[in-house]
């Protein structure tokens, strides 16, 4: 089925979807520094910006538009005002206190002289035209995320340094550390020269600016100096309008121009949308106000969040039961399919954005590994941002099991924390946080998730990773369901019950963590009650199952391409499905089995994982929501079109795991390892089987050490295998990973190691048509004793090429005791007690190349 679009309706889809691609980022990077969009102008240049803008600022609830005069031109102008700058620096890694005043101070004077001096003897200026500013990089102790903070102004001698610090720092995080400390890294200097340009610019008003006012007492009017009108084509009933035309030089100061209207400016082409109005200021510039009703009910708010017109189907707004039968008979539309698809995505963006500035530990503020995502009220996945494939896959799972098991015990200010395999979660460490949504009453209309890595859950070694865990309570606290909050009351007395019980070594850091995960989930909330006022109930349930179905139908289509080249391959015209296995070795032997039946008629695939091997006595046996993790983030690789991840890829796919094999262990059975290297190995098995691309490194390669006052992890990239019409990345997370690593100057700042070594691993990719990418090799060495303990795969299996690519390098751990002269192998899951003087090598696996050279 489809949906009658005029050629110019098309179009003016195009150009919404463009729009609201445009907003995301806006959005994005505005709200992560802590402002909230819609209070804020929006400033466009460019040659195409001022078309833009109008619509974007009633897409982002601005009121306000500002469009320079040179706006086509900015970049020009702009260099030619440009002050000049020097900067110098010196590292200072003091507390802030009274007692160090004098020290920051001493360092200021010695850099004010160094900035003025050159900014005199290599540019020119006269010391009486340069002024300097003082900044200190500020951070509270513990953490890595330090701020510049400028000098407070003389105008008000209370502020300190301090003052400021907080105040920028609560801004964009949304919290103050009260019992900890701020420490100065560096202390820096902004020399500031203006130049002739600058200075006769500010120093009165523009020629242009004088010739207009002397122009305003011409009696021609507004309409007479109208260059010609033009059909444009608006949204809604509008559609093709008289639209007057005017150059900006033939515009007068105060001039009010009422649109619909275009601006023209030699350089640049400004639209004034249908509900704005254009003000000429006396500089020449224009000033936009969006005065039609952009955040108001849900009919008027579809022209500007979303860009559909008002009373568009002439429906009335049904927060009722969802109409299955209606639905069925409803064609979307296309560009609302896009538009929804980019504002759902956009949500889970600003959740993730929510939790990142609201975190205290390093594994989510800085590893970034987490997660957010929004699901259906059948637990389905709608939408998520680009954060871990191996959460996202698995989240579905776990809201899943939330509402099964809670049923009609899920209100409004409930929310509930769970980590548990055999709840729907990964591993113990990934606590993920479930927020059911509702909207005008008792009806769940969606749930939002996010799912960090705690640093620490308690287990058998810090960091809540042992290589050696043979059952699940040796890897810390396991939580099937339990709500941190009930009806918006808060039970952290419940939950530090549970850490302990568990034996969580940083309980204060589970709590702060969980806290920004609630916070995150709140946000997501506030964004999806926004949408469904401005939208409508009923279109936003119904889009967000096309959302679904249109990924759906591009997995049906990709998988019936592939099952046709198959039967193609194979000669075989009599037959409508198609099954090819493919199979891949653990390092102690166990085997991951696939066969996959394709249907080349309706799209269907059957992952069948019969054969597999029975659960291990040791932790990489996977929860089968790791499984279906991997299933459906392989589906979305292969299909070449940019369809957000959600449940419609496994819509046609049906997964097969047996009881009892170590992809669906007992309730008992260690699992820390099935999240971070068995989820690897099945993703390479999947990708083998569809021909897509050889076996990345196939591991994670994680680490961790600590001792019983603290815990590190890292997981440490690879090389990926080579493709088709690609090679293989070097030194990079593959696949069910997404996660930074740990900079070398925080990791050696905040603990006990220095990292002695961090470089590609030359050579240890495949060879092929398509050559695998480059393992990574990280060497630490201790500076006390410790636990360290290494977590890993492929030390004993290579990564394999295909279709005649070669085998890429297996990986490599190595340790090197102090006073010796050599390294030693440990293999590849360990757990070691190392002295200050020790070092300990990882050389990471290669990916598989591709093809024949």
């Amino acid at each position: 089925s489809h949906i009658d679009l005029s050629t110019e309706e098309v179009a003016l889809g195009f150009l919404r979807v463009a729009n609201e691609a445009m907003c995301r980022p806006i959005r994005e990077i505005t709200e992560s520094k802590g402002f909230e969009t819609s209070k804020h102008i929006l400033s466009a240049f460019g040659g195409a910006g001022p078309q833009h803008a109008c619509a974007l600022a009633k897409a982002l609830g601005i009121r306000s538009v500002k469009i320079h005069k040179y706006s086509g031109i900015l970049s020009a102008f702009g260099m030619g005002l440009a002050n000049v700058v020097r900067e110098k620096q010196t590292a200072c890694f003091a507390a802030y206190s009274k007692e160090n005043e004098k020290l920051f101070e001493k360092a200021a004077t010695e850099l004010r002289e160094i900035v003025t001096r050159e900014l005199v003897e290599e540019e020119g200026f006269a010391r009486d035209v340069i002024e300097t500013e003082l900044y200190l990089n500020m951070r509270f102790e513990g953490t890595d995320a330090p701020m510049m903070v400028k000098e407070p102004s003389k105008s008000n001698p209370s502020r300190s340094f301090m003052d400021e610090f907080r105040d920028r720092f609560r801004a964009e995080y949304g919290f103050v550390m009260e019992n900890r400390e701020a420490i100065v890294d560096d202390v820096r200097v902004r020399g500031v020269a203006k130049s002739e340009v600058n200075l006769k610019v500010s120093g009165g008003k523009g020629s242009s600016a004088e010739i207009r006012k002397n122009s305003s007492n011409s009696s021609s009017s507004l309409e007479q100096r109208q260059k010609s009108k033009t059909k444009t084509y608006f949204e809604g009933e509008k559609g093709w309008t008289e639209t007057p035309v005017y150059e900006l030089l033939d515009l007068y100061p105060r001039d009010e121009i009422i649109g619909p209207a275009i601006i023209m400016n030699g350089t640049s082409t400004c639209l004034i949308e249908p509900g704005c109005i254009a003000l000429i200021t006396d500089a020449g510039d224009l000033e936009i106000t969006v005065v039609g009703d952009s955040k108001s009910s849900s009919s008027s708010k579809k022209a500007s969040e979303l860009g559909v017109d008002a009373g568009r189907d002439g429906e009335e707004e049904d927060d009722g039961a969802f109409d299955e039968v209606a639905f069925a008979k409803k064609i979307a539309d296309p560009v609302l399919v896009s538009l929804y698809s980019n504002r759902f995505m956009g949500i889970a963006e600003q959740m993730g954005r929510t939790l990142q500035r609201t975190a205290v530990s390093t594994n989510i503020k800085e590893r970034l590994d987490f997660s957010c995502a929004i699901f259906s009220p059948s637990g389905g996945l709608v939408a998520n941002a680009p954060h871990v494939p191996v959460h996202l896959g698995a989240m579905s799972s776990t809201v899943a099991w939330q509402l099964k098991h809670l049923k009609a015990d899920l209100n409004d200010g409930d929310v509930i924390v769970t980590n548990h395999p055999c709840s729907g979660g990964s591993h113990l460490p990934d606590i993920t946080v479930v927020t059911p949504v509702f909207f005008k009453g008792n009806k769940l209309e969606f749930l939002v998730a996010s799912r960090g890595h705690h640093a620490d859950v308690g287990g058998a070694t810090p960091g809540s990773m042992p290589p050696f865990s043979t059952k699940l309570s040796e890897e810390g606290v396991a939580i099937d369901s339990f709500k941190i909050l009930k009806k918006g009351v808060y039970d952290e007395e419940g939950l530090v019950k549970l850490l302990k019980e568990g034996k969580s070594r940083k309980i204060e850091d589970n709590l702060n963590d969980l806290r920004a995960q609630v916070a995150a989930n709140a946000r997501g909330i506030q964004l999806i009650h926004e949408l469904m006022r401005d939208s409508g109930t009923k279109e936003t349930r119904e889009y967000m199952r096309f959302v679904q179905m249109n990924a759906e139908l591009a997995v049906r289509e990709t998988l019936k391409a592939f099952a046709s080249k198959i039967l193609v391959q194979r000669n075989d015209s009599k037959n409508e499905t198609v099954t090819v296995d493919a199979s891949d070795f653990m390092d102690d032997g166990s085997e991951i089995k696939l066969s996959l039946t394709l249907n080349s008629k309706d799209g269907s695939a059957i992952f069948d994982f019969a054969g597999t091997s029975p659960e291990v006595v040791g932790n990489w046996n996977a929860p089968p929501a790791v499984t279906v993790a991997a299933v459906i983030y392989a589906l979305r690789c292969i299909v070449d079109e940019p369809i957000p991840l959600n449940q419609g890829c496994l819509a046609p796919v049906d997964v097969r795991i047996p009881d009892g094999c170590f992809l669906s262990p007992s309730p008992t059975a260690a699992v820390v390892g099935g999240n971070v290297l068995t989820s690897q190995r099945v993703t390479d098995v999947i990708f083998e089987a569809f021909e897509a691309a050889a076996n990345s490194q196939g591991c994670m390669n994680n680490f961790t050490f600590g001792d019983e006052t603290f815990g590190y992890y890292e997981t440490i990239g690879g090389g990926a295998g080579a493709g088709p019409d690609f090679i293989g990345a070097s030194g990079t997370q593959t696949h069910m990973t997404n996660t930074r690593i740990t900079d070398v100057e925080i990791i050696e700042r905040r603990y006990p190691v220095l990292v002695n070594t961090f470089a590609l691993r030359q050579g240890s990719g495949g060879e092929g048509k398509n050559k695998g990418g480059d393992g990574l090799v990280r060497e630490f060495t201790f500076l006390k004793p410790l636990v360290a303990n290494v977590l890993s795969e492929r030390r004993e299996k290579n990564p394999r090429g295909l279709l005649g690519g070669r085998d890429g390098a297996k990986g490599r751990n190595l340790l090197m005791r102090k006073g010796s002269e050599n390294f030693e192998v440990i293999g590849g899951k360990v757990s070691i007690n190392v002295d200050a003087g020790d070092v300990l090598r990882i050389e990471t696996p290669g990916g598989g190349g591709y093809g024949t050279n």
